[in-house]
């Protein structure tokens, strides 16, 4: 299984493929960190086949958890940053598939007057050329799947 290369939170900046998503929620902050924490977190995600916690709460860094993308991509992930109700970031420690030499997520949830925001980062390094087209359109799925989800 291919193991992927560690890096620390300033690759959320310097990575060479980067994506990173502004959705401003009509739901509180709670509601929205409750997701992104639940026994099944982004379960309204189409395109996650299933994401697991492989850690007992209390989770914090170093919580582990593995998701399937599109019922074929496995990715083993790591949380390196983890400020309760706020923010958590992860990088993907191992793969089934040699897609990526470095991949992570950061979710930064912030109160707002009529909500909250939500920023949602992905930075990557591809191990391949090609594929760029397909991971913009999995993340936008992704997007928009959570927006629908906290707007119904």
């Amino acid at each position: 299984m291919p193991r992927l290369e560690p890096f620390d939170v300033d690759f959320f900046d310097s990575a060479p493929q980067r994506r990173s998503y502004v959705l401003d929620l009509p739901v509180s902050a709670e509601r929205v960190w409750r997701g992104l924490t639940a026994s099944n977190p982004l379960w309204w995600c189409r395109l996650l086949s299933s994401v697991d916690w492989t850690s007992p709460r209390p989770f914090g860094v170093g919580t582990t958890r593995t998701a399937t993308v599109l019922g074929v991509l496995r990715l083993y992930d790591r949380f390196f940053r983890w400020e309760e109700g706020r923010r958590q970031s992860f990088l993907v420690e191992r793969s089934n598939l040699p897609v990526y030499r470095r991949f992570g997520e950061d979710y930064l949830v912030e109160r707002a007057a009529d909500g909250c925001r939500l920023t949602w980062t992905f930075a990557y390094e591809p191990a391949l050329k090609a594929g760029g087209g397909v991971n913009t359109a999995v993340f936008d799925s992704m997007v928009a799947d959570t927006k629908r989800h906290f707007y119904a």
